[in-house]
């Protein structure tokens, strides 16, 4: 009789403690939730962010508080949330910088990229465009001739080392069959200043990052690296339609959770997250910038950015980018 009174006692015990944990997640959210940008204040990441911000905080009735840790190309930021409590109340809005991270800094890595993690929702793809500053480059030939006839001497900004925005600079300067020094900054903004200033020759970038720039003819656009022009940019040509060589670079976000936060908050979270980004106002918003909203599940989030991972590994060795 103790025996079954004991089973008893632990399997009533196990039902309040199953049924306080499934009413807590029916409650969700109670509070703030941290949304960690693992990039600086101003850069595209973060400019995705707060377009979000004020729909999600209205659809899950809590503030969403969003938080820059940026440096190691977004590993600092990453890894506070692959160490938070998987209660879903610290959420990261991943670059696609975040793919390219596992092949920079291999077991240097304080967490597993492929087990750390969740998908939430795929939130948004961007192509890239090449900027100069206002004195700079007049044409994307010109630009390419200066690079080719005076090997060393150009420089050319990123967000950071081994991201995207470093990569498409790399793969812009091996194809176009030239030489220039890169120089990374922590976020794109602090080297859109120095690329303003005139130290650099050209920066990769997203509209939304540069276009208060742009807008006050600081810097200008001289090509768009995607396979056709954008809507936003009609008069700016592709880099193939200049250049000649294929080139299409597309940065984009994905939201997501420690791996064992339960599926009903993640579940939330999405249905947030794809609601935000069908409101008119965030479309609206986003495709001026050339941001365009995804909708997706949270499975096919966790895919895509697998097989992102997946596919930058060769090119981030290729590159020889360190770690910062």
């Amino acid at each position: 009789m103790r025996i079954i009174g004991r089973r008893a006692a632990m399997v009533s015990g196990l039902s309040a403690a199953l049924a306080a944990e499934a009413l807590a997640q029916s409650a969700y959210p109670e509070r703030a939730i941290y949304m960690i940008v693992p990039a600086g204040a101003g850069g595209p990441t973060d400019v995705v962010g707060r377009i979000l911000q004020p729909r999600l905080q209205e659809i899950l009735g809590q503030s969403i508080v969003i938080e820059n840790k940026a440096g190691a190309s977004g590993a600092i930021g990453t890894a506070t949330v692959a160490g938070a409590a998987p209660d879903g109340y610290t959420i990261l809005l991943a670059p696609s910088t975040n793919a390219l991270i596992p092949a920079l800094y291999g077991k240097m890595l304080s967490y597993d990229p492929m087990k750390a993690f969740t998908g939430i929702s795929y939130v948004a793809s961007v192509p890239l465009i090449v900027v100069v500053p206002a004195n700079g480059a007049k044409t994307l030939k010109e630009l390419i001739a200066m690079l080719r006839e005076a090997p060393e001497k150009y420089s050319y900004a990123s967000s950071g080392n081994g991201g995207i925005i470093h990569l498409a600079g790399y793969l812009f300067v091996e194809q176009a069959g030239a030489k220039a020094l890169h120089v990374p900054y922590k976020g794109s903004a602090p080297g859109l200043i120095d690329t303003i200033a005139g130290r650099h020759a050209f920066q990769m970038d997203t509209l939304g990052s540069s276009k208060g720039f742009i807008d006050g003819r600081k810097v200008r656009v001289l090509a768009v690296a995607a396979h056709k022009r954008l809507p936003q940019l009609p008069d700016v040509p592709t880099v193939e339609e200049v250049a000649g060589f294929e080139f299409a670079v597309t940065t984009w976000y994905v939201a997501q959770a420690p791996a064992a936060t339960p599926k009903p908050i993640i579940d939330k979270l999405n249905v947030a997250f794809n609601k935000a980004l069908a409101h008119p106002d965030v479309v609206k918003r986003m495709r001026e910038l050339a941001i365009e909203p995804v909708q997706s599940t949270p499975a096919e989030a966790k895919a895509f950015f697998e097989e992102q991972m997946l596919f930058w590994d060769p090119i981030v060795k290729a590159s020889g980018a360190k770690p910062e």
